[in-house]
Parts: C-alpha cells; sequence; structure tokens
C-alpha cells in the first residue's frame, strides 16, 4: 500500500547515489547484510556508534562522497545493494491473494530496530519480527502504534549496583521514518476527543520492507502543553498517562487509517493495551445508524486478540472511576449509559483491558502451546459454555534474518545452501545441517564467541570508566572473558518472575561450578527492571554487586540492553540460560534466536520450549512439576539448574577428542538447529496466523 510522506531530514546525495534516501528510509537494510555493510563503507565509525543510516547520510562531508565515487568497489556494491532492494520489493505476494484487504496490527510497542527505541522488550521485538515476516511473505499488512519522543528509559547502573534511568529526547527528522503527507499537503493528523478538549496526534511512517508501520505522535504544536507529552514515555508510571496513552492509540489508529482509505479486512490486537480500538470502530457503525449491540458484534466479527502474559501486571487494569471519565464522551456518542462499555471490561472491581480486547474479538490466541491452555484456565469464565479451551495458541517465532550472526549466515550459504532464507518454511531442509563438518559449524559459531568477547570488553570497560576505575584496571579488562570457555547467557526483563538471581541461590555450589580451572564457566546477564519493579531492580543490585566482588571475571552484567546487545548475545553465547517459574513464560523468544546461531538452550519446561525441546536438542532444567509454594519451587529449580549445569552442559561442552573438537556438543548443536530454525521462525508464525486466524476472521466480516 502507498502512503506518501513529506520530506524531514537534509540530506544532500550525489546524482550518482540518490537512491541511499530511499534505502535508509526503508528499515529492510536493517536485515540485508549488504545494506548494512554499504553504510558502514560510507563512514565506519559513524555507523558503528549510530547504527542510523538517515544520521549517518545527514553527517557525511561532501569530500567523503567524492572518495566513494572514485571507488569502483564501492558503486559496483551500491549497484549490488539497490538491485536486491528492488528485488525484493518486486517478488510475488502470493500471501496477499489470501486476504480481501490489509490486516491491521495494532502494538502498544514495535523492536523494529536499536535505532528506533520505541520498545522496551519481548512484546515489542515479536511485534517487530511479525512485521518483518509479514514484508518477506508478502502479508498485506499495515502496524500501528504509538512514536514516544523519549521512548523507553535507557539504562545505567552505578558504582553500587543501584539502576539509574534518563529518558533521551529523539530527534525525528534524524530517525528512519518520515511524517505523513495530509490530504492539503501539511502533515497528516488526527483528532482524538478526550473529556473536555480534543488532541490532535500527527501520523509518522516507518517502512518495514513492504510493510508500513503508522505511529502517532501527540508531541505538536496543535496541542496544549499539558497534552503533549502523551506520547511522550513509554510504559509511563501515571496510570491516567498510561490510560490516556491506549485511548489515542485505539482512538487515534483507527482514525488514521480511516483518512488514509484504508480498509482492513482484519484487525489484530497484540495485548490488550490497544482495545480501544474497538470501541472506535464501534463507534463509526453507530454513527452510520447500527445500533449499539449490532455494532459490537460486527466489530468483534473480524477483530482477533493475542494475548502475552498469564502475569497479572501485565493485563492493564483501571481504577473504575478512572475508566469511567474516559469512557463517557464515547457513550454520549453512542447513545448508551457509560455503564454499557465499563461493563464491557469490568472484572473483579477494575476496568481490564484484557477482558475488553477479549469481549471484543471472536478469536483469541496465547503465544505457547502451554501459555493457550493457561489463558484458557484464567478467562474461561469469560465464555459461559464454551469449550474447555477457548484461548487457542499460535507460538511465537522470531524473524531469522535479523537475529543470525554473519559468520554462520556465511555458513548456511557456503554448506547448506546459497537461498537458505527461502527454506524457513521447510522443516525437512533443515536436516542438512548434519552434512556440515563438525569443524566448520565450530569455527563459525567460535568466531561469533570472539566477536561477542571484544563487544563485551568495550562495554565493561565504559562503565568501569564512568565509575572512576583507574587506567590500569581499565587496561585488566582486556583480559575479561575466555572466547574458549563455556559461555552461558542470560539477558531479558529482569521481572521478578524471571528469576535472574537463581544461579546466586547457592553461592558454595556457584564457586565451585565457576571455580574450576580445567572447565572454565563464564555468565553474561544483561536486562533492565522497569522503573517502578523495586524487586526487580533489587535483583540486578545483588547480580552487579555480585560481578564486582567474588565472582569478578567470570560473571558479567552488561547495562543498558537493547536490541544491539541482543544481537550479540544470541549469536556467541554457547549457552543460552532461562528460568522463570512455570508457567509464567508466556513464550520466550530470546530462546528461539539462539540455535540458529550455534548456541544451545537450557531452560526451564515453560513457553515455548515445551514444544521446542526434544531431548537431544539442548537441557530441560527439572522436569516441569510445580510446587506448592513460589519458596518450593524456586529451591527445587534452583537444585535441578546446577544439577543440569554440573552433569549436563558443562561435561558435555568440555568432552573433546584428538582433534579439540566437542563431537557430542556439536551433534547437539546440529540438533538445535535442525528441530528449532523452521518451527520456531516468525515466517512460520506468521503464516500460521494467516492460515488459522486472519482467513476465518476476514471470512467472518
Amino acid at each position: 500500500m502507498q502512503i506518501r510522506t513529506l520530506p524531514v531530514a537534509d540530506i544532500e546525495l550525489p546524482q550518482e547515489l540518490s537512491r541511499l534516501r530511499e534505502l535508509a528510509y526503508d528499515l529492510w537494510w536493517c536485515w540485508s547484510p549488504h545494506a548494512t555493510r554499504l553504510f558502514a563503507w560510507i563512514d565506519p565509525d559513524h555507523w558503528k556508534r549510530y547504527h542510523n543510516p538517515v544520521e549517518l547520510l545527514i553527517n557525511v562531508e561532501p569530500h567523503q562522497w567524492a572518495r566513494l565515487l572514485s571507488d569502483p568497489e564501492f558503486l559496483r556494491a551500491y549497484q549490488q545493494t539497490m538491485a536486491s532492494w528492488d528485488a525484493y520489493h518486486d517478488q510475488p505476494r502470493p500471501a496477499a491473494d489470501a486476504l480481501p484487504g490489509p490486516v491491521a496490527y495494532f502494538s502498544m510497542e514495535f523492536g523494529l530496530h536499536e535505532s528506533l527505541g520505541v520498545y522496551s522488550g519481548g512484546l515489542g521485538i515479536l511485534a517487530g519480527d511479525h512485521c518483518k515476516a509479514a514484508s518477506d511473505l508478502g502479508v498485506p499488512l499495515v502496524g500501528v502504534g504509538l512514536l514516544y519522543q523519549s521512548g523507553y528509559f535507557r539504562q545505567t547502573v552505578d558504582a553500587d549496583g543501584f539502576q539509574q534511568h534518563f529518558y533521551p529526547d529523539y530527534d525525528f527528522a534524524r530517525l528512519p521514518l518520515a511524517p505523513v503527507a495530509g490530504p492539503t499537503g501539511g502533515v497528516l493528523t488526527v483528532p482524538i476527543d478526550l473529556p473536555g478538549r480534543v488532541v490532535q496526534a500527527a501520523v509518522w511512517k516507518v517502512q518495514v520492507g513492504r510493510v508500513p508501520v503508522l505511529m502517532l505522535d501527540t508531541d505538536i504544536p496543535l496541542n496544549d502543553p499539558a497534552d503533549r507529552p502523551i506520547t511522550g514515555v513509554l510504559y509511563v508510571r501515571g496510570r491516567e498517562m498510561r490510560l490516556i496513552q491506549e485511548y489515542v492509540l485505539g482512538v487515534g489508529g483507527v482514525r488514521a487509517l480511516r483518512e488514509l482509505g484504508i480498509r482492513p479486512a482484519v484487525w489484530h490486537m497484540n495485548e490488550g493495551h490497544v482495545a480501544m480500538l474497538g470501541l472506535e470502530r464501534a463507534r463509526n457503525r453507530v454513527r452510520s445508524g447500527e445500533g449499539l449491540a449490532e455494532a459490537l458484534s460486527a466489530v468483534a466479527r473480524n477483530c482477533v486478540f493475542t494475548t502475552h502474559t498469564p502475569v497479572p501486571a501485565g493485563n492493564e487494569q483501571f481504577d473504575l472511576a478512572l475508566a469511567r471519565k474516559y469512557l463517557e464522551p464515547w457513550a454520549k456518542d453512542v447513545g448508551c449509559n457509560v455503564e454499557e462499555p465499563l461493563a464491557l471490561g469490568t472484572e473483579a472491581g477494575s476496568f481490564n483491558l484484557t477482558v475488553l480486547a477479549i469481549r471484543l474479538s471472536s478469536s483469541v490466541n496465547g503465544v505457547s502451546r502451554l501459555h493457550g491452555d493457561v489463558s484458557s484456565d484464567m478467562w474461561r469464565h469469560l465464555w459461559p459454555g464454551a469449550p474447555e479451551k477457548p484461548v487457542g495458541h499460535v507460538t511465537n517465532g522470531v524473524h531469522t534474518e535479523t537475529w543470525i550472526g554473519p559468520e554462520m549466515r556465511a555458513l548456511y550459504t557456503h554448506h547448506v545452501g546459497h537461498d537458505w532464507e527461502q527454506h524457513l518454511l521447510e522443516p525437512e531442509w533443515w536436516k542438512r545441517i548434519h552434512d556440515v563438518a563438525d569443524a566448520d559449524l565450530w569455527a563459525a559459531h567460535r568466531q561469533q564467541k570472539e566477536r561477542l568477547v571484544r563487544f563485551v570488553r568495550e562495554r565493561v570497560r565504559e562503565q568501569a570508566a564512568r565509575h572512576g576505575h583507574a587506567p590500569d584496571e581499565l587496561r585488566r579488562v582486556e583480559a575479561l572473558l575466555d572466547p574458549a570457555a563455556l559461555t552461558i547467557g542470560f539477558a531479558r526483563r529482569f521481572a521478578t518472575y524471571k528469576r535472574a538471581a537463581l544461579i546466586l541461590t547457592d553461592l558454595d555450589r556457584l564457586r565451585r561450578l565457576l571455580g574450576d580451572p580445567s572447565r572454565p564457566v563464564q555468565m553474561i546477564f544483561a536486562g533492565k527492571a522497569h522503573p517502578a519493579d523495586r524487586a526487580g531492580q533489587d535483583g540486578i543490585r545483588k547480580l552487579f554487586r555480585m560481578t564486582q566482588e567474588e565472582f569478578s571475571g567470570r560473571l558479567v552484567y552488561l547495562e543498558d540492553y537493547d536490541m544491539e546487545m541482543g544481537r550479540m548475545l544470541v549469536q556467541g553465547c554457547d549457552v543460552w540460560l532461562n528460568n522463570p517459574r512455570r508457567p509464567q513464560e508466556a513464550s520466550g523468544t530470546s530462546g528461539q534466536k539462539v540455535p540458529v546461531n550455534g548456541g544451545i538452550n537450557a531452560s526451564v519446561l515453560d513457553g515455548w520450549w515445551v514444544e521446542g525441546y526434544r531431548g537431544d536438542n539442548g537441557w530441560a532444567i527439572g522436569d516441569g512439576s510445580e510446587q506448592a509454594t513460589q519458596e518450593e519451587q524456586d529451591a527445587a529449580d534452583a537444585l535441578a539448574l546446577y544439577e543440569t549445569l554440573e552433569h549436563g552442559v558443562i561435561p558435555r561442552f568440555y568432552d573433546r577428542d584428538e582433534s579439540g573438537l566437542p563431537r557430542h556438543w556439536i551433534a547437539t548443536m546440529k540438533a538445535a538447529i535442525e528441530s528449532t530454525v523452521s518451527p520456531f521462525s516468525a515466517h512460520r508464525m506468521v503464516s500460521q496466523y494467516v492460515g488459522e486466524i486472519y482467513q476465518p476472521a476476514a471470512a467472518r466480516r
């Protein structure tokens, strides 16, 4: 779909390289190694610092263009990259024939690339991967979200381990997005009715390959200064501001699509934050002459809802009086009592957006098989007389090309198939990995691991310098981590149920585990705790102090976890650790990014790993049993974790043949690749949504 935008950045390019502007504004570059290599070629230092082609092109000096124009290899790379970009956009769109119109995909956050800091964690990363896979497959989809002036917080950790929060002030003119053109030539804005006033939201577009993502921005001069910060911060702490954000997204998103003439065949609510879109759609139908009950029923028919968490804090709840305040204008518009829309979302004395989303949709799914079962148990009472499992599931997947490292990409290209990216929907095809020489696979993974070690050293040195460490101490960072040692990674939100500090349960046992000079083990941790999550921040402080004291050099904590760091970790770690309290991990997609890079999962049997684990492709921590209390569960899982590492992971990693290769370990790597890359790809996920969720919903219109 064509959505016209307005120029905003001051970019001057030679005529011979003029298409670099088009490329910079299409995030296809972020999963194209040819495109990222081309931008790095223009200015390596700038690219390493920002990873943002718009920022880069704004700052290129004229003499740099003269140098590049005289470089025939650069010009050849430019032509090849643009030819690849054209070929990508010209691909057939078979998925488009399966739907009578586009899918409107609403999400509170989109994790597309680290240069666009409008994401916090798994929900946003999943949304970004969903859009990328839809683009690859030619699914007609348009994303809708909010454009946050400060995004999610950036994190530092002080010398005592306390998490510090700071919020950047983004200059949108220097980011890979552009304002959408309105009918009169200016920026498109849409009005949102709030109690006592109307707020305007400007509409921006981020192009993600063949998928546009629209983002709403209230920080514009048309609005009162008190309303401009509505789209200021992702997951703002204030409850009323949070509700206003979700109202603006639901109502404003529907209005933006209508202004652009986009008529979705399916409306996909990615988590309950966006449920207000159903009320806005119903309001439009009432204004067209339908009765309210008929309008609500019609809206639900082609609206689908994905719930992402069984944790109560993840299901947005608001005080009834606050919800009533913002629903009253809607009720007046449609000619009903405010208690009617309030009742649609009321659950246990609160206004619950998950409940509202369920009641305004005709299909509800969790994001793994186990999560679908758990969600059915949680919400079955909302379907009187419904089947035993009213909530289905589409297990999450990851956009493989976004997360794969360069050495493993080259390995697949040279030894598995030059077009391996085209076979992500063919599980049998991936058995070819068993024909790859063990030494070649081990070398590719080892190279990615060495790059991770360099990355960690650089980040730790920057942090230590900020903490005031002396030059000799900073030089010693060059010896931090051993590329030959078993490296275990743990990176995710520091929510309490994810139990980042479970490995610290028995320090004597941990000392023995990490302190064996004949079988060295090192662990890398990363992750943020929400500014309101004191328990999560305490966990970071406890872990950080361990990395500075007794376990210095063997435990490392990296601050300011983002997509760049996530890529480095999943590409370089030998083992990916996941130990949540079952069954509170809905999916846990970070572990799905590891096998394609030669890493292996060691996880509690929760989320996707219940489906992914088959015995020869990684480790299960515990047997999936659940104890009577949290304390008993934590103790049992900690014991299982130590035993898994001591008797499974570590011995297998250090079991080497006469050539120095860990043959049994490499067999596990190959089993992990064969069994998980295709089934847990975002291509499979989006294809499943099209066939099982979108097509039936479109047929119900």
